[in-house]
């Protein structure tokens, strides 16, 4: 298929109710008049604006737009300008917070005290006055109010008319800004639940505290009926359903139909089928976020959507024993493209296991990209992968690789099929080539659904990912007594001949997307093979993305008070609060202790 000319990016812009957060710079400054304060304007202010500068240059928000920065009105000497400035911070929308300084300061007087905004001091590590000094100073205030906050300080020394932002504070300033912005963005917003619990999914039993103490956000739920209204009143955009179903005749291969020749369906039910999931489609979007385009039909309530951040659809049992299936809604919503061209993925969680779109959430306003829902579905060994094959895996998959599959929503951007540097990727949206989306659709097929999990029919898509391409997989659990705690493995995608990836496949279900994964091992722990990996995954789902963001991640749970129990993320790149080290010198059980002692962020 060669139709790139009707391939555009949609940069529509932020799509929910509420502004985007903008990120705050606080330049703190020695408050004494007289010759000090007034000596120090000019540097201080000119950290502010550089760092503002540098932060603009270097972040968007998952929906593509710049990420705005405010700077406070003067610089802060003490607690009149800390709470003009808070104003200020609170009419502009102001999610996140980074004070500046070169100097000393007073400590408590220019702090910034709201609890519920992510923040971190940069220290200028400079000789002449003793930035380091305020930095040590206010994080023990901050510390013993219970208001954790980052530290960020230069490792080397630097000049006093050094105007540069040395490259670790750079690295602590953009992972600190990013996951920032991830907590800000989630505030407010909502997890909408289509149906209830999937199978008995425990993750599917969507915990309504969770969202509210840990992600301050609130919980909407829609019972599955309301597809067959919306269906059968026509209450959807009509003109948007016949471009849909033109590009799906367009784009959409059909796959293999692997069901017994007795239980296949006829050619007017198929197509009878796919006009259902194309609608399904289109009222799963509407659900979420709204439609204008309703009220014009006269279905202004309808029109407004739950402002959801995230959506899980139930579908088994008691939607798909009947109608088809939502693998499609699900796979399309979740890819960066569409009918209506390149655009943000949606969130939308299989089986409606809302621990997994809350990963899913994390990672994409982490990295921007789509994200691929799994079944973490079969360990083999390189002894397993032998006997059934007589290959023996090499390289990357040489310690055995982890079979991840589902019953067909992941993202298509999965397939790999996007490149830098001829390389396998997933890209933000807004850097993804119209050729590239042609690529990820070619490699995709779209089966007639299993009738042994799906009686009432649908599709699932079916593509392999290109191997070689880094990637994390995460999961957030909930633990009796603990509460959430979040896992991370980091690792690759793994190519296999062809005739072996056959072999294994076949051996599940090979009307699904299959992606090959092997973690990066540690010797210790639960990374000491990758057997530990599997053994120790604590659900049967995951979702993985694009690169290695597993650092980005422990920053993001720090902030929410979700504590990591298993990762593989190297200890030099781990960034936390500085109260977190006077939780003990595990870093583990420090993560713990802190989490456990400031409880959730919205309590």
């Amino acid at each position: 298929m060669d139709h790139v000319d009707d391939i555009a990016v949609n940069m529509s812009g932020n799509r929910l109710k509420g502004d985007l957060p903008k990120i705050g710079i606080r330049p703190a400054i020695d408050g004494r008049l007289g010759g000090v304060r007034e000596s120090l304007e000019k540097q201080t202010m000119g950290m502010a604006v550089r760092v503002s500068e540098f932060l603009k240059n270097n972040l968007r928000h998952a929906d593509g737009s710049m990420v705005e920065v405010v700077i406070a009105d003067s610089t802060i000497g003490g607690v009149a300008e800390s709470a003009l400035t808070a104003e200020k911070f609170r009419k502009e929308g102001v999610g996140v917070s980074i004070t500046v300084t070169p100097c000393w300061c007073y400590g408590m007087e220019t702090m910034d005290m709201d609890p519920f905004i992510p923040k971190a001091i940069w220290g200028f590590n400079g000789t002449e006055r003793p930035g380091a000094v305020y930095l040590a100073a206010v994080l023990a205030g901050y510390n013993q109010k219970g208001l954790p906050a980052f530290s960020i300080y230069g490792e080397h020394v630097q000049d006093n008319n050094d105007q540069s932002i040395p490259g670790d504070v750079r690295k602590k300033l953009l992972s600190f800004a990013k996951a920032g912005l991830a907590v800000a963005t989630m505030r407010g917003k909502s997890y909408l639940s289509i149906g209830g619990v999937s199978m008995g999914i425990a993750g599917s039993a969507v915990d309504q505290d969770f969202f509210q103490e840990y992600l301050g956000m609130r919980t909407e739920t829609v019972d599955m009926s309301e597809y067959i209204r919306r269906i059968e009143e026509g209450i959807y955009d009509r003109e948007e359903y016949k471009k849909a179903l033109q590009w799906v005749k367009k784009h959409c291969q059909e796959g293999k139909n692997y069901n017994p020749k007795d239980k296949q369906k006829s050619r007017d039910r198929l197509d009878e089928e796919w006009e259902w999931v194309v609608k399904m489609t289109l009222i799963t979007k509407d659900l979420m976020i709204g439609n204008s385009r309703l009220k014009d039909l006269g279905f202004g309530e309808e029109a407004h959507g739950h402002n959801a951040i995230i959506s899980g659809f139930q579908g088994q049992r008691q939607w798909t024993d009947h109608f088809p299936n939502g693998d499609f809604l699900e796979a399309i919503l979740n890819s960066s493209f569409d009918w209506n061209g390149i655009r943000q993925p949606f969130m939308v969680a299989t089986e409606n296991d809302s621990l997994n779109g809350v990963t899913m959430l994390m990672g994409h306003l982490l990295n921007d990209c789509a994200q691929v829902f799994c079944d973490v579905r079969t360990f083999w060994s390189p002894d397993s992968v032998k006997r059934v094959t007589g290959h023996v895996l090499e390289g990357n998959a040489l310690n055995g690789i982890i079979h991840l599959i589902n019953s067909g929503s992941a993202s298509l951007d999965g397939t790999g099929q996007q490149s830098m540097d001829d390389s396998p990727v997933m890209k933000p949206f807004w850097e993804i080539e119209p050729e590239e989306v042609i690529a990820c659709l070619e490699k995709t097929k779209w089966c007639p659904a299993n009738v042994g999990y799906f009686r009432g029919g649908g599709f699932s898509s079916q593509f392999l990912t290109r191997g070689e391409m880094p990637v994390t997989m995460a999961r957030v659990n909930l633990i009796k007594g603990l509460g959430p705690a979040l896992q991370i493995a980091e690792g690759y995608t793994v190519s296999l001949p062809a005739d072996v990836h056959r072999i294994l496949d076949e051996r599940t279900d090979p009307s699904w997307p299959t992606t090959w994964f092997t973690p990066r091992l540690t010797g210790k722990g639960p990374f000491r093979d990758v057997y530990s990996v599997m053994a120790n995954w604590g659900a049967n789902h995951c979702a993985f993305s694009y690169g290695h963001y597993g650092a980005e991640l422990i920053t993001l749970a720090s902030m929410l008070r979700i504590p990591v129990c298993m990762h593989n993320v190297p200890d030099e790149l781990i960034f936390r609060p500085s109260v977190w080290s006077a939780m003990g010198m595990d870093p583990e059980g420090s993560d713990y202790r802190a989490c456990h002692n400031f409880g959730p962020l919205y309590r």
